[in-house]
């Protein structure tokens, strides 16, 4: 099968910060008096946008004008903690990104996060080297959220590529389930946490550095 497009989620794919957004989680949950395990963060959370996971927190409660001001506030917690860490992408991804350039696959970014933290990334990790911010699809509040398939058909159309030619790259449970629900023509799962995916039936590959995929661009 020739794949002539890619579409990465950034969050726990190419970039590795689920620690970080977990205890920016925790720190913010603190200063609400809330209580919710990394497991149960994973479980119920992880690739899902930050209304999603604020109404599925305050269990209803909170009122529609405050989410946006509660979401800024956890990732200005969440950006202190990237800023102390340092700022890289994952294993091998950089020369992998750099692989699609060279052999003209198309490719973009599909992520749950908001505006403002894909400003700091490109900011941050110099992605304008690799990514044209214009066809990165992120949270701007229209899509529904994953497993909905919505953020990687957009995708898609961006980089005008049917389903069957794209590759995506993803790491939470839900952003597969959207992969899937998109048709995409790969799926390939970044373990970037040592995340047990074997309750699921999914016959995937899983990597931990990009450089375990070159290959598959190889045999384009």
């Amino acid at each position: 099968m020739k794949y002539t497009g890619v579409i990465f989620d950034f969050n726990g794919t190419l970039f590795w910060d689920t620690v970080l957004h977990n205890e920016a989680w925790q720190i913010f949950l603190d200063k609400y008096n809330l209580q919710i395990s990394d497991e149960e963060m994973f479980r119920r959370f992880h690739g899902k946008n930050n209304r999603h996971i604020l109404k599925e927190i305050f269990k209803g409660t909170l009122p529609e004008e405050q989410i946006p001001e509660l979401g800024v506030e956890k990732e200005r917690i969440y950006q202190q903690l990237c800023y102390k860490s340092g700022l890289t992408l994952a294993p091998g991804a950089v020369e992998f990104i750099e692989l699609l350039a060279s052999r003209g696959v198309a490719n973009t970014i599909a992520t749950s996060s908001g505006k403002e933290n894909v400003d700091f990334y490109f900011d941050h990790l110099s992605l304008s080297r690799w990514f044209e911010y214009d066809k990165v699809v992120f949270d701007e509040g229209h899509f529904a959220g994953k497993p909905a398939p919505d953020i990687y058909l957009k995708a898609m159309s961006i980089i005008n590529r049917k389903p069957s030619e794209i590759i995506v790259f993803e790491d939470a449970v839900s952003g597969i389930q959207a992969a899937e629900n998109a048709n995409a023509g790969c799926i390939i799962i970044v373990d970037s946490n040592d995340f047990d995916y074997s309750n699921w039936n999914w016959n995937y590959q899983k990597i931990k550095n990009f450089g375990e995929v070159r290959n598959i661009i190889d045999e384009n």
